[in-house]
């Protein structure tokens, strides 16, 4: 799906944005039975992020069946709207007493890993000639949260949606591996269990996977691993800001064209998230099922993005991408155990 065609929130060819609430129901009931089906398929394969199943289920009936034009309304919104609500539910997660419990010394490698991540991509892949946005999505998917920071990135940016089903398809093929090498990494180094579950929070993309990874390592991994990782997910907030306020100035400006807001509102919306955790507002019943619902929203928003995803053009994109996702998980697993050494 074209930039172009998402601003005009169609989601399949020549449609223009609904008049009606009621023009939404076909395309968003379609949405949320291929995210269900996502849920449903993780339960059954954890190791695989819902987000995947999600894109990939929408991309195969995509490209098998061509989505009727009375569901395109609400396919838009499932990829923009209900995209953002699960990113700021995202921020539910995130608890600052238990990022600090690390100490500041460890909330510094998680900053670093993020920017030179970042940096180091987008120069590798401008180097290597690859399109400004989809060397953004793969920096930040690489080194950030995985899928659901290549999904914010894309709420930003609105790139197309090859773009990001390439980003998302990469962040799972290269931390999927990340889950038996970086174990047998930590154990051909001597690192012991602490220091790898926190090598691992610091450089495998999904939190799916440095969940896996540290179940591997074993002992008292675990804890380390998921709140390292959680403190990378944390720096989403900022590396959006800073993209929103890029976009903004890269706007013409005119008095026919909206500009991007100075700081995307479900930016605020995840900080403000985050504020509520953090001074547990909500029980913990209630923060099982955002998190539930968190998940339930982003896989609906990435079966929405996998419809308009077509394997052409995939396929034309060529090798290049994979070359960045490999030096750039090189690149971010090298920066994290530097500075999980020198921090702890």
């Amino acid at each position: 799906m074209s930039k172009a065609m998402k601003n005009e929130a169609t989601g399949v060819e020549g449609v223009h944005a609904p008049t009606r609430l009621t023009a939404l129901y076909p395309g968003l009931l379609l949405c949320i039975g291929g995210g269900a089906a996502a849920v449903l398929a993780n339960q059954f394969v954890p190791t695989v992020s819902a987000l995947l199943f999600a894109i990939v289920l929408g991309t195969i009936i995509g490209n098998m069946w061509r989505v009727p034009a009375v569901m395109a309304p609400g396919v838009a919104v499932a990829g923009k709207r209900i995209l953002r609500v699960g990113i700021v539910l995202l921020g539910l997660q995130l608890v600052l007493g238990d990022l600090l419990e690390l100490g500041l010394g460890m909330v510094a490698v998680a900053a670093v890993v993020v920017t030179v991540g970042i940096i180091g991509t987008v120069i590798l892949g401008r180097a290597m000639g690859i399109p400004s946005q989809q060397r953004l999505l793969i920096a930040c998917g690489f080194s950030i949260c995985g899928a659901a920071a290549v999904a914010a990135c894309d709420g930003v940016l609105e790139a197309d949606d090859e773009d990001v089903a390439t980003g998302i398809a990469l962040v799972v093929l290269f931390g999927t591996i990340m889950i038996p090498v970086l174990p047998l990494l930590v154990a051909v180094m001597h690192l012991g269990p602490e220091m790898g579950g926190l090598w691992a929070g610091a450089s495998i993309h999904e939190v799916a996977q440095v969940v896996a990874a540290a179940g591997v390592i074993g002992g008292g991994a675990l804890k380390g691993a998921v709140i390292v990782k959680l403190t990378r997910v944390l720096m989403l907030a900022p590396v959006m800001a800073v993209l929103g306020i890029m976009q903004r100035r890269l706007s013409t400006g005119g008095t026919t064209i909206k500009r991007p807001p100075l700081v995307p509102l479900f930016v605020v919306g995840f900080l403000a998230m985050v504020a509520v955790a953090s001074l547990h507002l909500l029980p913990t019943p209630a923060l099982d099922a955002a998190k539930l619902l968190q998940t339930a929203f982003l896989a609906i928003a990435m079966f929405a993005l996998g419809l308009g995803v077509r394997i052409k053009s995939l396929i034309k994109v060529g090798p290049k991408p994979l070359v960045l996702g490999a030096v750039s998980t090189v690149l971010v697993t090298g920066v994290a155990l530097a500075g999980v050494t020198l921090a702890a």
